[in-house]
């Protein structure tokens, strides 16, 4: 049986980046800010992007399962990273904290300085790239969300 993935441009990318995101946070680790599960970090993503979210926005945006959600947030609050205010109803908004914009701050800055020496030279190629990998996320994030409505 022939292997009709072996030349799959798409396979490729998903692959590369699983690879490159590993080799990236490994290059990362310890910088000095707030430690966070993968889980956390998902939804700190998220809470960042999204900020004033419901809790079942964020398991949706992150296809985790609702009970991972609330224990994720119950310790990024422990951690000072989130606020849980209530809304009409019985809603609850999830915001970043001052502090999740300072850990926010310092993993970018770790992020850039550890890419400037690989990628630095050629940041028109970097631009063209996030675009892509925006686009991609955008369009897994919605793709998601519009197949759980149309349940």
């Amino acid at each position: 049986m022939p292997d009709d993935t072996a030349d799959d441009p798409l396979a490729d990318l998903a692959d590369l980046i699983l690879n490159v995101g590993r080799l990236v946070r490994a290059r990362t680790h310890g910088v000095g800010t707030v430690p966070m599960t993968e889980t956390e970090g998902q939804v700190m993503r998220v809470v960042d992007l999204y900020p004033g979210s419901a809790p079942s926005e964020i398991a949706r945006r992150t296809r985790l399962q609702r009970t991972n959600v609330s224990t994720a947030l119950r310790t990024l609050e422990d951690k000072g990273l989130i606020s849980r205010t209530s809304t009409t109803g019985r809603g609850i908004a999830v915001t970043p904290t001052a502090r999740a914009a300072a850990n926010l701050r310092i993993l970018r800055a770790a992020l850039s300085r550890g890419l400037t020496g690989v990628l630095g030279h050629d940041l028109d190629a970097v631009r063209q790239c996030n675009q892509l990998l925006s686009h991609l996320e955008q369009r897994l994030t919605d793709d998601h969300i519009d197949r759980l409505g149309a349940h």
